[in-house]
């Protein structure tokens, strides 16, 4: 059998015979390393069913919670390779992961798993305390370069996407000095925002809105070069700093060995159901962007994304827990 790695070039046989595009004749099963409810999820099942109103194919999410959302990637490495089995993967799990030191990536997952398609991203906003000094993203900077260590970042951990983006930041603004304040978990990062113990925080726009909204955060900015059906007000990050545009995305993966015809079959299943017109508004309201990378496009993006974070790591001496 042919194992090919997450980031293998695509494998040609160049007389090999077309084959029919692949059915699936039996329920296919997504396998989510994350608790109901998150974005993981939510794309999972907003995908599943689609596929079963457009096609009448059964597809059943399975939520296998865990190690960061590895045990999950572990069962479908481990699944046979026929399309019946196959997976949410994350940014933080495909691109972060692998290239910061001491992170929990399973040894060999790299090699047992083949990217299929990226379904959806939400790009990351810049949250603060509502008593901050800094009211802009020049205000943040100019007051961190005059005070260099006063100003605090929160984050859900060492090595996670959200210190990621704070030493990103640091990094393009001209090496700002910040302290990293770590949390296990989102929800407690943000609230100490909220009671003005930390100064910023990155996170997605779709977990931030509704504290902004309710007056208890102040949005800075948000990480993207367009701005987000869900909050179309925000100002850019990317007007002030241009490399500042942070997609959290979510994909779809399976196991080494799938057959191309396999692949390319899920891959237009699932792109299609997450671009389905009827799903616009769903997407909407959680903030997400349908991606539409096939196979091949999304193997490119994912080593495109490890190489940017690669540096930020290196840039800011970044070590997982």
């Amino acid at each position: 059998m042919l194992r090919r790695s997450l980031l293998a070039a695509p494998f040609i046989l160049a007389a090999a015979p077309a084959r029919a595009q692949w059915v699936p004749r039996q329920p296919i099963k997504i396998l989510v390393g994350y608790a109901p409810g998150g974005t993981a999820d939510i794309t999972a099942r907003i995908a599943a069913e689609s596929i079963q109103r457009q096609h009448g194919y059964t597809v059943i999410v399975d939520n296998k919670t865990g190690a960061g959302g590895f045990i999950a990637l572990k069962a479908v490495a481990q699944a046979a390779p026929d399309g019946y089995t196959v997976g949410i993967g994350i940014m933080g799990q495909l691109a972060v992961g692998p290239v910061v030191p001491g992170s929990q990536v399973p040894p060999g997952l790299d090699k047992e798993l083949v990217p299929i398609c990226n379904l959806v991203g939400v790009p990351m906003a810049l949250i603060v305390r509502m008593d901050a000094p800094f009211k802009t993203i020049p205000e943040l900077v100019a007051y961190a370069k005059a005070n260099p260590g006063k100003v605090s970042y929160a984050s859900t951990g060492l090595g996670s996407t959200n210190q990621l983006g704070a030493e990103f930041l640091a990094a393009e603004a001209g090496g700002l000095k910040m302290i990293h304040v770590p949390y296990r978990g989102g929800a407690p990062a943000i609230a100490d925002v909220a009671a003005g113990n930390v100064d910023i925080f990155f996170g997605n726009v779709s977990e931030l809105i509704s504290m902004a909204r309710g007056g208890k955060v102040r949005v800075l900015a948000l990480a993207a070069s367009k701005p987000s059906a869900l909050a179309p007000e925000l100002p850019l990050l990317t007007r002030d700093i241009p490399a500042l545009d942070i997609n959290n995305w979510f994909g779809l993966v399976g196991p080494s060995g799938l057959p191309t015809d396999v692949k390319a079959s899920l891959a237009k299943l699932f792109l299609d159901a997450v671009g389905d017109p009827a799903n616009r508004e769903a997407l909407d309201k959680q903030g997400l962007i349908a991606l539409g990378q096939g196979p091949d496009d999304f193997a490119a993006y994912i080593a495109k994304d490890r190489a940017r974070w690669a540096k930020v790591v290196k840039q800011g001496n970044i070590k997982a827990e």
